[in-house]
This record gives structure tokens, sequence and C-alpha cells, in this order.
């Protein structure tokens, strides 16, 4: 086995497609027949994180009933979801070592105990970092 070559994670966001909106035949990952499911892309994935305020944070399955409810589906898939979550994490990641700003602020929806996280190339204690930088500072009675 050799080396695979580097996944361009640039080129993987900039990917022309288009969302779509499939009205299932069968269930898939927990979604019902019948059930219109978006399957996302990078860019509205990318649009939806960079809305979520600093020093807050969106569960995976937020986002997916955001996208969904945006784009006129009933859920939006998981699958595709994850893989789109992963190429703009990796894509901004890439980005903020390089010094080119503006970068979505995926910390805000990567759970860093996540599955997801541990594939990422910034890892975990990234994440964590990230989020607590932005976390307001806690307040002491007195």
């Amino acid at each position: 086995m050799g080396d695979r070559p580097a996944t361009d994670w640039e080129a993987r966001f900039q990917a022309s497609r288009e969302p779509q909106v499939k009205v299932l035949e069968k269930s898939f990952a927990g979604i019902p027949a019948g059930a219109r499911m978006l399957v996302v892309t990078p860019r509205i994935v990318d649009a939806e994180v960079c809305e979520i305020a600093p020093g807050s944070v969106m569960a995976a399955a937020t986002l997916r009933q955001r996208l969904a409810a945006r784009h006129g589906a009933d859920y939006a898939c998981p699958v595709t979801t994850g893989i789109a979550l992963r190429v703009v994490a990796e894509r901004s990641y890439l980005r903020l070592q390089a010094g080119v700003e503006p970068v979505t602020p995926f910390w805000r929806a990567l759970d860093p105990e996540s599955d997801l996280a541990g594939k990422l190339a910034c890892g975990r204690e990234f994440l964590r970092q990230m989020r607590a930088a932005e976390a307001p500072p806690l307040r002491t009675g007195r």
C-alpha cells in the first residue's frame, strides 16, 4: 500500500452541486419512507454554520433540522450532512492555518466527543480550545 493523495478540501467544497430534496421510497438512516429528505452540499452547511453566534454551539440534529426547514424538507440526510460538515471543517482549518479570513467557525457545530471530530486534522483538542476561547466568562457571586 502506498501513500494516499491528500484530499483537496477546497475542490470538494467548490464542487458545483445543488442541494436536492428527494422523496424516500424506503426508510433510510432513521428517516421514514415517503419523507422529503434534503441531500445537502458543503456550501449550504457552511452558510448555516456561519450563522451560529459566537459562544454558542449547535448539535448535529439541530443543524439538520434547520437545513431541512430552510429547504422545504422534512429531514436533512445525516450521511451527506456529516460529509459536508467534514469538508467545511477541513477546508476552514486549512484556511485558518494559512491565515485566510474569514473562516467558518466549524467548532460551533462539531461536538469534540463525536466520531467525526476524531477524524479531523485539527483534532478534538482544537475544537475544545476554540469553544473555550468563545465561551462567556463565568460570573462569580458576591
